[in-house]
C-alpha cells in the first residue's frame, strides 16, 4: 500500500472515529469536576515536571517556608518574572531568576546554598530569597483582615504599607490584577488532588482543529491569508482557542501553563497535549496538539506534513494542560 492510500484510509478510519468523539465532547462536558482549591499553605506538591528539574527540588523545599507560600505559588512568581531564565535582566535593572533590583537585593538576599556568597544570578540563593522575601511581607501584614496570601501577594506589588493603610488588599487595578495572576497561574504549577473540571471551550477548540485538518503545515504560521491559511502547531493550538474567546501565548511551551494539568489516563477531549525533548522540563517542549480522544490528537506535525491526526503515545509524550479563560490570561506576554 502506497503512502497516499495509507494516509487515505488512515483519515477514513480516525474520521470515522471522530463523530464519536464528538459525542464523547458533548457528554464528557456534562460532567463537573472539582479543582483542587486554596492558595497558600505547605502541602501543595508540584506538578510533575511544570517546574524545570535543575530548580524544582529548591522550589519544592523553600514554598513551605512558611504558610502563607506554598511551592506552586512560589514557582508561578518566578515564571511571572522571568521564565525560569536564571540570566534574565529587565529594563528596570531587575536581576536573575527572581528579578530582584539591586536596592531589594542588597537588604533581602540570602545565601542559600551555604557557600558564604549571596549572589543574586545564582537560583539557589535567589530563589530561597524569593521565599524568604515572600515570608517577611506576610509577617508585615500578618494582623490584616482578608486571606494572607492575598495580602503578601499585594505588599509585594504595592508595598506593605499599602496593604496596612487599607485593611488588605488595596483597591489599585495593578494590584489586585497581580494578586489575582498568581494566585491563578499557581494552579499550572499545582499537582491536582481531585478531577479537574472539564473545559467548556473544548468542543469549539476541536471543531476549528477539524476543519483544518488537510492544511499544508508552515514553519510560524498563524493562518493568515498571507500564509495560504497555514500553522504551524502552535500557531495552530492558538487560532483554535482564539475562536472559542481564550487567547493562548504564541508559543507551546508557554501554552503549557495555560491551565491544570490531567494525568495521561484523565485526557478530556480539547486539552492539549505537549512533547519535548527533555522530559523534565516544559520549558524544553518543541510540539503541542488538540487531543481529541482514544489516544489520538489534531496537529501540525512538520514541514511537508499537513494538518492531521496523530497519536499521542511517543517517546517524546510530555504531559497535557486543559485551557482555562483565566489560565490563559494569566499568563505572562514575554517570559
Amino acid at each position: 500500500m502506497t503512502v497516499r492510500k495509507a494516509w487515505i484510509w488512515a483519515t477514513v478510519a480516525v474520521g470515522a472515529a471522530l463523530s464519536f468523539v464528538m459525542l464523547l465532547v458533548v457528554g464528557v462536558y456534562t460532567v463537573a469536576g472539582n479543582l483542587a482549591s486554596g492558595i497558600g499553605g505547605g502541602s501543595v506538591a508540584l506538578a510533575k515536571n511544570a517546574v524545570p528539574a535543575a530548580y524544582s527540588a529548591i522550589v519544592q523545599k523553600w514554598g513551605n517556608l512558611c504558610s502563607a507560600i506554598n511551592p506552586a505559588l512560589l514557582a508561578a512568581q518566578l515564571y511571572q518574572e522571568s521564565g525560569f531564565n536564571p540570566n534574565a535582566k529587565s529594563p528596570a535593572k531587575a536581576e536573575g531568576i527572581a528579578q530582584f533590583i539591586p536596592g531589594t537585593w542588597a537588604i533581602h538576599g540570602i545565601d542559600g546554598n551555604g557557600d558564604g556568597k549571596a549572589d543574586v544570578w545564582d537560583p539557589r540563593d535567589a530563589i530561597p530569597s524569593a521565599a524568604s522575601y515572600d515570608c517577611k511581607l506576610a509577617s508585615y501584614v500578618k494582623d490584616e483582615p482578608g486571606n494572607p496570601t492575598e495580602n503578601m501577594l499585594a505588599a509585594y506589588n504595592a508595598g506593605a504599607y499599602a496593604v496596612i493603610r487599607y485593611g488588605g488588599v488595596p483597591p489599585y487595578k495593578e494590584t489586585q490584577n497581580y494578586v489575582r495572576t498568581i494566585t491563578t497561574l499557581a494552579k499550572s504549577f499545582a499537582a491536582p488532588v481531585q478531577r479537574l473540571d472539564p473545559s467548556k471551550q473544548a468542543a469549539g477548540a476541536i471543531n476549528y482543529a477539524q476543519q483544518k485538518l488537510g492544511t499544508p503545515y508552515l514553519w510560524g504560521g498563524d493562518g493568515t491569508p498571507e500564509e495560504g491559511g497555514r500553522f504551524d502547531c502552535s500557531g495552530l493550538t492558538k487560532a483554535a482557542y482564539a475562536s472559542v474567546g481564550i487567547t493562548l501565548p504564541r508559543v507551546a511551551n508557554d501554552q503549557y501553563n495555560a491551565g491544570p494539568h490531567p494525568s495521561r489516563n484523565e485526557l478530556l477531549p480539547g486539552d492539549l497535549v505537549f512533547f519535548s525533548h527533555d522530559p523534565t522540563d516544559s520549558r524544553a517542549i518543541h510540539h503541542v496538539g488538540i487531543y481529541v480522544g482514544g489516544g489520538y490528537m489534531i496537529d501540525a506535525p512538520r514541514t511537508g506534513a499537513v494538518i492531521r491526526f496523530d497519536p499521542i503515545d511517543n517517546s517524546d509524550y510530555f504531559g497535557a494542560t486543559r485551557v482555562t479563560a483565566d489560565g490563559a490570561k494569566a499568563l505572562p506576554t514575554t517570559v
